[in-house]
């Protein structure tokens, strides 16, 4: 009996010890408007995920410099919100016609060097428009690209959508600085901390505000006395899928297809609720 309890607890260690720890993805949105809070975004020593607007002042530069220190690189699309709160350039809204909708999106997707996936700017008005949705996601899907539902309302079908569209996809579980103070981000990142121990992982939203930057430059690197790791998106996709990877690296189709995108430039349901919407 002693040899097989022995075992047994051998077996339950091991298992224990091949489990991944509690892992965690930080988003940074609006990347590309900010120059030293962009940078100081991108110097941060772990795998961040940096999601950049079209065609601001700093994307094409500060995205070239991201992908060269580690961060992975997504396409933060503005959509249309249900405040009529401005867009930027390569703004996604409801009265486009589909072609119009799709060269939009286009442009924008191949502005951003070393693109690896998407998620929405705003967008509450957006996606909840399933038909727009479908349209986008439809173009997604000719991409190896991936898709995060910021879930800006309760009521967006984007996630639903991208998935229907055979996309690998993800949604936001905590905001990290709709309110902008060091007291409110830290209540927000122990959220994200607590979330990802009770699940096995968790995604954050941040933006490119001094107090989040400092606050995560003081916290990251103290992940490891939590137990806790930080993965990319990508990352943290394989983890949650036993480690298989997003698109078959031999799948030449698809390289050739990141590639065009990348080089053209070269000329708890409590999440849902946490935000209001925009």
């Amino acid at each position: 009996m002693g040899l097989l309890l022995v075992a047994a607890h051998t077996s339950a260690a091991a298992i224990e010890e091949d489990r991944p720890p509690p892992t965690i993805a930080i988003i940074i949105d609006d990347m590309g408007n900010y120059r030293e809070m962009g940078q100081r975004a991108i110097n941060i020593p772990a795998p961040l995920t940096l999601a950049f607007l079209p065609f601001r002042p700093y994307t094409e530069d500060q995205a070239r410099l991201a992908h060269a220190s580690g961060k992975e690189i997504m396409l933060h699309a503005p959509m249309e919100n249900t405040k009529s709160l401005p867009l930027g350039a390569s703004g996604l809204t409801s009265d486009m016609g589909s072609l119009q909708m799709v060269i939009t999106f286009r442009r924008a997707l191949r502005s951003i060097p070393y693109v690896s996936g998407m998620n929405n700017h705003m967008g509450s008005a957006l996606t909840q428009n399933r038909q727009a949705m479908g349209l986008l996601m439809r173009e997604l899907s000719s991409y190896p690209l991936y898709f995060v539902d910021s879930r800006t309302t309760a009521m967006s079908v984007a996630y639903d959508v991208a998935v229907e569209n055979a996309i690998p996809s993800l949604g936001r579980d905590v905001f990290l600085d709709h309110e902008i103070t060091t007291e409110a981000i830290d209540f927000q990142f122990k959220r994200l901390l607590s979330i990802a121990k009770k699940k096995g992982s968790a995604i954050a939203i941040g933006h490119p505000h001094k107090e989040t930057i400092e606050y995560l430059e003081r916290a990251i690197p103290l992940l490891g006395q939590e137990g806790v790791a930080i993965a990319t998106v990508k990352g943290l996709w394989a983890m949650r899928h036993n480690a298989v990877a997003m698109f078959d690296s031999d799948d030449k189709d698809s390289g050739a297809r990141l590639i065009a995108v990348s080089t053209n430039h070269i000329k708890d349901k409590d999440a849902d609720n946490e935000k209001p919407t925009l």
